[in-house]
């Protein structure tokens, strides 16, 4: 029997229970990449026939964990950010995702002067799952058609988050779904 998003909602929840930290996001990680093995899941939520947007397949009443489906019609570049005391897992299905990883080198937390170093750059393809934890710095960049599951460890709709403008040496909070709006 194929693994299903049920399944990945109750192991996830499993895992946080076990561990509401780095190591139940990790499993929650492999847990991802099990879901996206199943054909069936992948062709109804992100498949040719998805329309475009940000749809929610699950939201967890009590860990809060959200599961959304990226069916993106045009490509974006975001600038670097984070996900504030979030975090996120994303799991691509269609094309491609280009995932950028900083440090942020001037010892700073908040917003104001940020001064980030670039660490990596690698291609996520269908299949690859990554994972952002709390206040881990990245950027992403996808072609038109790109398509992914995303996990969050809430809404990020009222998150304040860092957004960074790597030339200019700053990083400002925002409230919102999209690091670039």
């Amino acid at each position: 029997m194929a693994y299903t998003l049920e399944d990945f909602c109750k192991d996830s929840r499993s895992s946080l229970e076990a561990d509401n930290g780095p190591g139940g996001r990790d499993q929650m990680r492999q847990h991802l990449i099990k879901l996206l093995t199943n054909k069936e899941f992948v062709a109804e939520h992100c498949g040719d026939d998805a329309t475009a947007g940000v749809h929610t397949l699950y939201q967890d009443p009590d860990y809060e964990f959200i599961v959304l489906a990226h069916i993106n019609d045009e490509p974006h570049k975001s600038p670097p950010h984070d996900h504030g005391t979030s975090w996120a897992i994303y799991g691509q299905t269609k094309e491609y995702t280009d995932m950028s990883e900083y440090n942020r080198v001037d010892g700073g937390e908040a917003d104001g002067d940020a001064n980030l170093e670039h660490s990596r750059t690698y291609r996520m393809m269908p299949g690859d799952v990554g994972k952002f934890d709390v206040r881990e710095i990245h950027a992403i960049d996808y072609p038109a058609g790109a398509r992914f599951v995303r996990v969050t460890g809430r809404p990020l709709e009222q998150e304040p988050r860092l957004r960074f403008d790597v030339e200019k040496g700053e990083a400002r909070y925002i409230e919102n779904r999209s690091a670039s709006g």
